[in-house]
């Protein structure tokens, strides 16, 4: 996720932010507004870690919401399912619909 589709989908995903980094509070949210690098400050802060920590973490979010075989919109027990699913197929050709 670039800057601009972070921020653009930020309220979609400021939730999922919260979950993931439940130390975050409703201000640090706000104050972070979408942008990329006040989370990775807000991380840093809040969870003591390292810039390259912080920014790693948050690539590793992002692609749990890019990934073209995740929809956004399920939880994350839909989430681990369709990705469970989606590793059947791959090597059996075959899925658990």
């Amino acid at each position: 996720m670039n800057k601009d589709i972070f921020q653009g989908g930020w309220t979609q995903i400021k939730g999922k932010v919260k979950e993931q980094w439940g130390k975050l509070t409703d201000d640090d949210l706000t104050q972070i507004n979408g942008k990329r690098d006040q989370l990775v400050g807000t991380l840093q802060k809040r969870y003591g870690y390292a810039k390259d920590k912080a920014e790693e973490d948050i690539k590793l979010f992002e692609k749990k919401f890019t990934s073209n075989d995740v929809d956004v919109d399920v939880d994350d027990k839909d989430i681990q399912l369709e990705e469970k699913n989606m590793k059947n197929f791959k090597k059996t050709g075959t899925d658990n619909y």
